[in-house]
């Protein structure tokens, strides 16, 4: 079977389209985080310039990636593809990078002015009252987005779900070509990180799993380039 750019196990968007893929950690306790987090908010790890978003790949994609840092020519354009800025959700999906067609995890430095481009440029991947007029100007605008928008439970160490949202952004179009020609900064292979926290969870050390996790926080964006985006 010819690989995709999404990991097999993901379900399929409100359109039918294939869909792929913090705060700094607190101590291990019954949650992790506090109870009080915003609902709609952006954690992420970031640089001045850059923020980090994750995905999850075949070998046979993910390992050129990181060779050469860009997507090899088996990666398909025409799909949408889908980057995750939050580490534990992307464990979530790929099941610490076990599941087929997903065993290599992927941290992707991005173009932190790409990314907001993305974010001012997307809809919402399923309808919301109070952000859209009706239910046809949110298909009308869905289906000219370049971009779309979930908010999915955001997960702990043992992949339980939180009380607030995790960001997940869909890129088709120009924001694909954008994201694979422009935005990239740099691939790394995350994978070896992810079976180690993993490894601990395992063995119930949730505090050291706990400090190796990459250091998320609320990802500084305009309010004006969610106020579309709040489900």
């Amino acid at each position: 079977m010819a690989p995709t750019n999404a990991p097999w196990s993901d379900a399929l968007s409100s359109q039918g389209t294939a869909v792929e893929n913090q705060c700094p950690p607190a101590p291990a306790g019954a949650t992790l985080y506090a109870m009080e987090e915003p609902q709609h908010v952006i954690r992420a790890a970031y640089a001045e310039s850059t923020i980090t978003v994750y995905q999850a790949y075949s070998p046979e994609i993910g390992l050129p990636a990181v060779r050469e840092g860009r997507f090899p020519s088996v990666w398909k354009r025409d799909r949408m593809t889908w980057i995750k800025p939050s580490f534990l959700w992307m464990m979530y999906r790929c099941g610490w990078g076990s599941k087929a067609g997903q065993e290599t995890v992927l941290a992707v430095e991005v173009d932190r002015d790409g990314f907001e481009w993305a974010l001012r440029h997307a809809c919402l991947s399923s309808y919301a009252r109070g952000v859209h007029p009706d239910r046809a100007t949110w298909q009308r605008e869905l289906k000219r987005a370049p971009a779309r928008v979930q908010w999915d439970p955001e997960r702990d160490l043992r992949l339980q779900p939180l009380p607030y949202r995790s960001l997940q952004l869909g890129l088709s179009g120009e924001a694909v070509r954008r994201y694979a020609d422009e935005w990239m900064v740099a691939i790394r292979d995350v994978t070896p990180l992810a079976h180690e926290i993993h490894a601990r969870v395992s063995e119930g050390d949730l505090n050291s799993a706990a400090r190796l996790l990459p250091q998320e926080r609320a990802y500084p964006v305009e309010d004006q380039h969610l106020a579309h985006l709040r489900g």
